[in-house]
């Protein structure tokens, strides 16, 4: 196996914000793909992330492989790629090997580990609702939840994408309506609740596109979806948190 990426980005930054919620992975890669399917150890969020083989400059395969890493290992490598560096993933017996080059050439080998657990399968969700916005207003609307609690509640109602949160002695909201910037495509009005903390490591991937996909039912699994077409996709399903109010 060797795989060659011209834009180390596509590997490196998904990485390190998955690196935030789940430390040990197995990266599946085929014929197609390179993927990631992991679930944190709370059991709260399930991440999915490809990386499609038509995006590297070089895709060596001879067949199937499974590769399970510790990923702070594997970020720490990577915070050293540079935007002018190719990144080269080769196999090497029980060792991944990572080459960065560019003016120089970088060599790193990471052990693998060893994981049994069992393939991880994504959900198959209903969901009633699809919001499509731009990746730094759902930034900026989840950090002012921030300020007020530890949770935050989507809903959508007449046409409306509403997230609030309450506090002790506070409260916040932020509306948006479908315009130009916000489409919303809904079947009935919804309601949810989500973990800000978790929310917060998830908006990291504004750093991959400008525009998010946020699907949601009624007290429901919440997906949000950063996508570069043709190349990468980053999905995090995030637990709704049980509704006190």
């Amino acid at each position: 196996m060797k795989l060659t990426l011209a834009e180390p980005r596509f590997f490196k930054e998904p990485i390190i914000i998955i690196s935030d919620l789940v430390n040990e992975v197995v990266f599946r890669i085929d014929k197609d793909k390179l993927e990631l399917i992991a679930m944190d150890p709370a059991n709260v969020a399930m991440i999915v992330y490809k990386l499609l083989g038509s995006v590297f400059v070089e895709y060596d395969m001879d067949e199937p492989v499974e590769i399970a890493i510790n990923l702070d290992n594997l970020k720490q490598v990577l915070r050293r790629a540079k935007p002018a560096d190719s990144l080269t993933l080769e196999l090497l017996e029980n060792k991944l090997k990572i080459t960065l080059k560019s003016s120089s050439t970088r060599i790193f080998t990471l052990s693998l580990i060893s994981m049994h657990e069992e393939r991880q399968k994504i959900p198959e969700l209903d969901f009633k609702c699809i919001v499509e916005m731009n990746s730094n207003l759902f930034d900026e609307a989840i950090e002012d939840m921030d300020v007020v609690s530890d949770s935050v509640a989507f809903e959508v109602k007449d046409d409306m994408f509403n997230i609030q949160a309450a506090g002790n002695i506070s409260t916040a909201k932020v509306s948006f309506k479908s315009d130009d910037f916000i489409k919303i495509n809904s079947k009935e009005n919804v309601r949810s609740r989500y973990s800000v903390e978790y929310l917060k490591k998830i908006i990291k991937g504004s750093k991959l596109s400008d525009k998010l996909t946020l699907s949601l039912s009624n007290d429901y699994p919440l997906k949000v979806e950063y996508k570069i077409i043709d190349k990468l996709s980053l999905a995090t399903i995030l637990a709704p948190r049980v509704s006190n109010d």
